[in-house]
């Protein structure tokens, strides 16, 4: 075996625990899991079924860590040790095939956890250095900027002021003694933001007070999109410090489906304790002030309007009825799309593979099915869609079908329709 053979398959062993030991034991190859996969049923490609793509994973697990393995052995029935090739051979299906949306882990009958089990693979892929170019220089932006795009302090500062200007609204930066830090994703601070603005809006009408803070203002955790643990934890961590610096009792996870699972479910086992705060999704916050009549909801917007479910806020995360109950307060022609909820089909971007240029042919045929899910209702004029990372999926997916459909977030949404005093 080659040193990056090793390696690979020494973090896959590490990562083996009883949890993916039973998972691996526990499928029965029925299929099912590729009828939920949206790759699977644009390309009707076998390899793409989702337990296919772990077989380096359950190669390795059958030869060092399965039971009976010893007698397996002497009966030459054990399968040979996996190659750099293979892993090679493997890595598209690893990183562009795969956004770890959950949905094959919902339909398995077995329960197995196909989309965690990815994400354990990729950290052996990823102590190798077995990474598409697209993740990797991602990471070098992380480790230069501690933004996935490069975004700096200084940009953020400026898309602030900017914003300011709009608004005429105080967004206050650094700020101590506040009640919540609010983090955004790159493509947030950069293609939108008017969502920062929108947050000015919201929280002055409910008296919140709040900040944005130049130490850690960036939420998407690509050491957790790539499976790099370390890199992951430091990223959680930069957070974790500056929300106990300044004392907040909340972190606002932004309309991102996986920052907020990267912070809020995965984040504590990451640094090892509790918080000292506790995190809360943007769309958890709006519904709470909402409930609460602190953000009353003006004149609706008339628009024909239909929601997508980011599957790592609404699947994996369970935030199902509060952007519900947004936008049914904000909208007065608001459609349910076929199979939306927690069995809806990903928009084809997620888990790093929207930075993976690599997948760019791949992630647009799995978004054709998502945009047919839309075509179906009929009349749509407009898509909300409370995830920056699959609002940017759908934006570039719209433009490669000619479709004319607007995108919005489902913040910007809220903002624009509250009651004016």
């Amino acid at each position: 075996m080659t040193e990056a053979a090793t390696t690979a398959v020494n973090t896959l062993l590490a990562q083996t625990d009883s949890d993916i030991a039973s998972y691996l034991e526990a499928c029965v190859h029925c299929g099912e899991c590729a009828e939920a996969c949206h790759f699977y049923q644009a390309t009707k490609d076998p390899k793409h079924t989702p337990t296919y793509k772990l077989q380096p994973l359950v190669k390795a697990y059958k030869r060092h860590k399965a039971p009976l393995r010893g007698v397996l052995s002497i009966l030459g029935l054990t399968p040979p040790e996996v190659t750099e090739d293979e892993l090679r051979e493997w890595e598209p299906l690893v990183y562009d095939s795969c956004t770890m949306c959950g949905r094959c882990t919902l339909v398995c009958p077995m329960g197995i956890d196909i989309a965690g089990t990815i994400r354990k693979m990729r950290e052996g892929y990823a102590a190798a250095g077995i990474v598409p170019e697209g993740l990797t220089r991602a990471r070098e932006n992380v480790e230069r900027t501690s933004s996935p795009m490069g975004v700096t302090a200084k940009a953020l500062l400026a898309q602030v002021k900017r914003q300011k200007a709009e608004t005429g609204l105080e967004i206050p930066v650094d700020q101590d003694g506040v009640d919540y830090l609010a983090i955004f994703s790159s493509h947030e601070i950069m293609a939108s933001p008017e969502i920062i603005g929108g947050y000015a809006k919201i929280f002055k009408k409910a008296g919140v007070t709040w900040t944005l803070s130049t130490a850690a203002y960036e939420a998407t955790n690509v050491g957790v999109q790539i499976g790099f643990g370390p890199l992951a934890r430091d990223l959680v961590k930069r957070i974790v410090d500056e929300a106990e610096r300044l004392g907040v009792k909340y972190v606002i996870a932004p309309e991102c489906g996986h920052a907020y699972g990267a912070i809020r479910w995965a984040g504590p086992n990451l640094i090892g304790r509790p918080f000292k705060f506790e995190v809360i999704h943007i769309v958890e916050l709006l519904d709470k002030l909402r409930r609460e009549g602190k953000i009353p909801p003006g004149k609706k917007d008339s628009r024909k309007m239909t929601l997508h479910d980011p599957c790592q806020l609404i699947r994996r995360g369970g935030v199902l009825k509060e952007p519900r109950r947004l936008l049914s307060d904000s909208a007065s022609n608001f459609v349910e799309m076929k199979g939306a909820g927690i069995a809806n089909l990903c928009c084809g971007g997620g888990g790093g593979v929207s930075a993976n240029e690599r997948a760019e042919e791949l992630r647009l045929k799995a978004f054709e099915q998502k945009l047919k899910q839309i075509d179906d209702i009929g009349d749509i004029e407009t898509i909300v869609i409370p995830c920056a990372n699959c609002r940017g999926v759908f934006e570039d997916g719209l433009d490669e079908y000619e479709s004319d459909y607007e995108v919005i977030g489902l913040g910007e949404l809220v903002a624009e329709t509250l009651r004016e005093d």
